[in-house]
């Protein structure tokens, strides 16, 4: 219903697997991959979803039996399920699907310092599957210098480099107040004394899932803040493909997705950010390594990074590009020595070949459309999952399904179903 109501752009959604209750009876009961693979494979058809996503793997279902951590090769409790071995079976299905979208996977120990160790050990751990890392910024610190907190995107953008199966997004931190929220309730009850204002929200989601919604304000001068600054754009500068990292800010956890012509400029002039180096806190600066890298993004880098990039990941073959058969998606800008400027306000905007904004002003609302997949698979899962809603949950199979109708109403927005890599089957 919200995704309904936001107009223009296209929408497409993830289901978030890794620590619910029926996957990790199914992973306790040794149930084979293809039995994994059809109630993934259920799930994503029925939320009308374009790909799977882990939050802290079997770490919301652990913090719901009061553990406050849980670590790659932790067995978690009840379950005694390895969240190493969580990102394995996930991977693999989302790969045996067919589904485009890599598993998306926001790791163990996000924000904790020495997360850098398990973001790495989680590279090797997937075993050459096709892996996307969110937020990587959040999942690159070190425990060195006074305050045993310490960059390591260096070490993840030469795992990153070296691993051709790993794509990331970086999570850019950028200062200012904004507003966390997270399926990571583990993580967000851990942050929430350091709530800005003094309000915070945790809570379950069935047995399936949480939510925490911290506010916050980030600052310059903070040595923690500034250094995850720096570590992002460290982390940008060091992945050399612009087609395996992307533009994002976690939007709202490191910054509105309003920040991002000003985080454009960051990487495309270097004096620029230079500056910005020298106004942050001091010791921070002398932490990181960002003032003498020179790397410059280049407008086609960018457009790579924020466009085509993106668009090859998700799958969706009709974006992205300018070419036979694409969708009309364009936007023009007017050349300008400020990078911030020239992205803030664009001259035309098209939305399937419709004018939708001129000069930075909406002149046309349409609604986009939502790209879903619709895998294979045996829907024998079904009367399984049937007897597990009716003994557990409080909504039946039936309320867990959404409908085509349910998308498409009141004419906001159509439907593109995406097809799947059949040859990605074992």
């Amino acid at each position: 219903m919200e995704m309904g109501d936001v107009p223009i752009i296209d929408k497409g959604g993830y289901v978030m697997l890794g620590s619910d209750d029926f996957l990790l009876r199914m992973m306790a009961a040794n149930n084979d991959q293809k039995a994994i693979n059809d109630y993934v494979g259920w799930t994503i058809k029925s939320a009308q979803a374009i790909g799977v996503k882990v939050v802290n793997p079997g770490g919301i279902s652990a913090f719901k039996f009061n553990q406050r951590t849980l670590d790659l090769d932790e067995q978690g409790p009840h379950y005694d399920v390895k969240p190493r071995d969580i990102l394995k079976c996930l991977a693999t299905a989302v790969k045996e699907l067919g589904v485009s979208h890599p598993l998306h996977v926001h790791g163990c120990n996000l924000g904790v310092p020495g997360n850098v160790e398990t973001t790495l050990n989680t590279i090797q751990s997937i075993e050459g599957l096709p892996m996307h890392l969110t937020h990587i910024q959040f999942h690159s610190y070190g425990t060195e210098g006074d305050f045993k907190f310490s960059s390591g995107a260096a070490r993840v953008a030469e795992a990153v480099n070296a691993n051709k199966n790993i794509t990331v997004d970086v999570g850019q931190v950028m200062f200012g107040q904004t507003i966390t929220a997270s399926g990571d309730n583990m993580r967000q009850y851990a942050n929430h004394s350091h709530a800005n204002p003094n309000k915070w929200v945790c809570m379950d989601i069935e047995c399936d899932a949480g939510c925490g919604i911290v506010p916050f304000k980030y600052k310059n001068k903070n040595f923690v803040n500034a250094l995850q600054w720096a570590i992002g754009l460290e982390t940008f500068l060091l992945v050399d493909d612009p087609w395996r990292v992307f533009l994002t800010t976690d939007h709202p956890n490191g910054a509105p997705f309003t920040t991002y012509p000003h985080l454009i400029k960051l990487l495309m002039d270097r004096s620029f950010r230079k500056d910005m180096l020298s106004g942050i806190n001091a010791d921070a600066a002398a932490m990181t390594t960002l003032g003498s890298i020179d790397r410059e993004y280049s407008l086609y880098e960018i457009a790579i990074m924020t466009r085509a990039g993106a668009a090859r990941l998700i799958g969706l073959s009709d974006r992205g590009h300018l070419g036979v058969g694409a969708a009309g998606d364009i936007t023009v800008y007017t050349e300008h020595e400020d990078k911030e400027k020239m992205f803030e306000k664009p001259d035309y905007v098209f939305k399937d070949g419709e004018l939708v904004v001129r000069n930075g002003e909406v002149v046309k609302v349409t609604w986009g459309t939502t790209h879903i997949t619709r895998p294979e698979f045996n829907n024998s899962i079904e009367k399984s999952l049937e007897e597990y809603f009716d003994r557990y949950m409080t909504m039946k199979v039936g309320n867990f399904k959404i409908m085509d109708d349910e998308i498409t109403e009141d004419g906001r927005g159509r439907l593109s179903i995406h097809p799947c890599n059949t040859e990605g089957r074992a």
